[in-house]
Parts: C-alpha cells; structure tokens; sequence
C-alpha cells in the first residue's frame, strides 16, 4: 500500500511539475523580463505558502489545546487576554510589513522590467487582428521598412522595443519565455520591450479572447544571431521570386485574378492588398495561419481550399477552386521563399 501511495504522489508530482517547463511556461525563462518575473512568482508563491502554513497552524492550535479549568467561569484573565492581543497585534504588523514588502518588489520589477529597451536599437509594430498578428519592422529609411506576419524575428542578446496595437477588439501579447502581458487596444499604442539571452524559438499566445478563434492566435519569436537576422531581413526585402515552373507560373495568374489580390500583398506583383497578411515570403515561415498548422504542401492546400474547416469563424473566405486550380495556386505560394 505504501509503494502505491509513493508511486501515485510521484506521478501527481511530475505533472504538476510539467507546467513549469516547455516552450510556453512562465517558469521556464529565457530572457531578462521573463527571469525577473518567474523569480517575483517563485518568491510570492513560496512566502504566501509559509504564510498559509503558519495560519493554519495557529487554527489548529486553539482545537487541539485542552483548556485549563477555572475555579470561576466568570473571572476575566487579565494576563491572557493581554497576551491575545499582543498575538493580534503582531499578526497585524507582520500582515502590513508582507503586504508593503510584496508591493514594493513589484515596484522595483517594474523598474527592471522598464530599463530593458531604454537602449534598444530595433522597434517592431506589432498589430492584432481577428485572428491574426500583422508585424512591421520600422526603420529610418523607408524603403528598409518591413512588414509580414505571425512571426518576429529579432536578433539574440539585443533588446527589442514592441509598438502593440489593435484593429478590432482588445488582445493580448503573451511571451511566456521572454515577457509578461501586455494589452493590445484599439486606438492606443502599448509598449513592450522583450530580450532574449540566446538563440532558439520561443511561442507566444494572445492571452485575452478576442473570439472564436481566441485559442488559435499563436505566433513565434524566432531568436537568431545579428547575421542572421540582418541576412534575414535583407531577404525578406527582397519581392517576392517570380515563378519558374509551368505550373507555379499558372498558379501566379489565378492567384492574380481571384479575389486573393483584394486582401493579400505580394511584393513585386499587382496584388496589394492590407487587410490581411502579407504573402511575399509565406513559404518561409514555420506555420500557417496564426500557428494554426505547420507549414507544408498539404496544409497550404487544406487551408485554402477549406479555410473555415481549419479554422472557423475566420475572415478568409472559402474560393471556389477546381483542383487543378488549387494545385497550382499552392505551387506559386509555396515558392515564395
């Protein structure tokens, strides 16, 4: 029985445990922000604990303490009662000096927290849509300036100062590994300064509903050496490569014909639409559709022959295709790299 109780408190305990790690955990922290946050919930998780022990061990002590017997019932204990309130009076103390200590390492976390872009060099646009993040790298020189979607890259070490905004409804930019929250409302610009310590990919969520597809506005922080991010940028720079197979070069015709051109951008070509994202590299990215699906054939394919099977209550209509129509839209997008 004994081992059962040990085996079942092991297993409870790893997955617990399981919360505190991945890619997505606010304990698992990988940059300034994230680190100063994930010590701040370590030591109020761990202060109020001892806080809620000590409580119920003054609860208990009264119901296991046999009282003494008194001659007179009646008789007032001049000596106890002085002692309940020297109690009451130190709890009350201690109670304020925990609640102004708390206070004031928020405060100084917020300090922290605020310094980590007062030198950042890159600034990012970030804007929510139903369901969707639109991403612009501002730079001094407009033909560098930048716009594409759903992912951000930035280069490892730097800080890197976020413009968050909104189009529609109120949502929420949610780096677990890199940062805290922070509201993205229509009409007001947020700002979020972010750094990470090293290379790697780090996922991030809109953390308010904002709809249907709330649970399927993902996006990725994709940290990477200044080279790369410069070889990166330069490319993504570049308009979109003009197709070279038969089929590819079919596909870029409809593509340009449909009612595709009315809400999508591909760079070097008539289609310029704003209103949703940008597709001059799509087939560079990891997923589709906010994080919805991994980027690949089949999924480029599945995602626009039935947009609202794959992600329903989405503002991209379903265009009526024939399958070779289909086959050969997917082949120009998915050659643009």
């Amino acid at each position: 029985m004994k081992r059962l109780v040990s085996m079942a408190f092991a297993t409870a305990s790893a997955l617990l445990l399981q919360g505190c790690a991945g890619w997505q955990s606010a304990l698992d922290p990988k940059g300034p922000a994230a680190s100063e946050l994930a010590w701040l919930i370590w030591f109020f998780t761990g202060l109020c604990a001892v806080v809620w022990v000590l409580v119920m061990i003054a609860l208990a002590a009264p119901l296991t303490m046999r009282s003494r017997a008194q001659a007179e019932p009646l008789a007032i204990d001049v000596g106890a009662d002085g002692r309940k309130l020297r109690v009451v009076l130190i709890a009350v103390a201690l109670t304020a000096v925990i609640l102004v200590g708390l206070t004031l390492l928020s405060f100084f976390a917020n300090r922290t927290l605020a310094a980590i872009g007062s030198d950042a060099a890159l600034t990012i646009r970030v804007t929510g849509h139903q369901w969707w993040w639109e991403v612009r790298y501002e730079d001094a020189t407009p033909g560098r300036i930048l716009t594409t979607a759903n992912e951000i890259h930035i280069p490892a070490g730097e800080p890197v100062r976020l413009l968050l905004t909104s189009t529609d409804v109120i949502h929420s930019f949610w780096i677990p590994s890199l940062s805290g929250k922070l509201d993205l409302i229509p009409g007001h610009m947020n700002v979020l300064d972010i750094k990470a310590d090293k290379p790697g990919v780090y996922r991030g969520q809109c953390a308010e509903f904002c709809g249907a597809q709330h649970a399927n506005m993902g996006t990725f922080i994709i940290a990477e050496t200044r080279e790369k991010f410069d070889a990166w940028w330069n490319d993504q720079l570049q308009p979109a490569a003009a197709p070279t197979g038969g089929e590819a070069k079919v596909g870029q015709d409809l593509f340009l014909r449909r009612p595709c051109v009315m809400c999508h951008r591909i760079g070097g070509t008539p289609a310029g639409g704003t209103v949703a994202p940008d597709l001059t590299h799509i087939a560079s990215r990891q997923t589709l559709a906010a994080g919805t699906l991994t980027m690949s054939r089949g999924n480029l394919a599945a995602w626009i022959a039935d947009p609202q099977g794959v992600k329903p209550g989405s503002h991209m209509p379903v265009v009526d295709l024939s399958g070779d129509e289909l086959n050969a839209i997917v082949a120009y997008l998915e050659g643009l790299k």
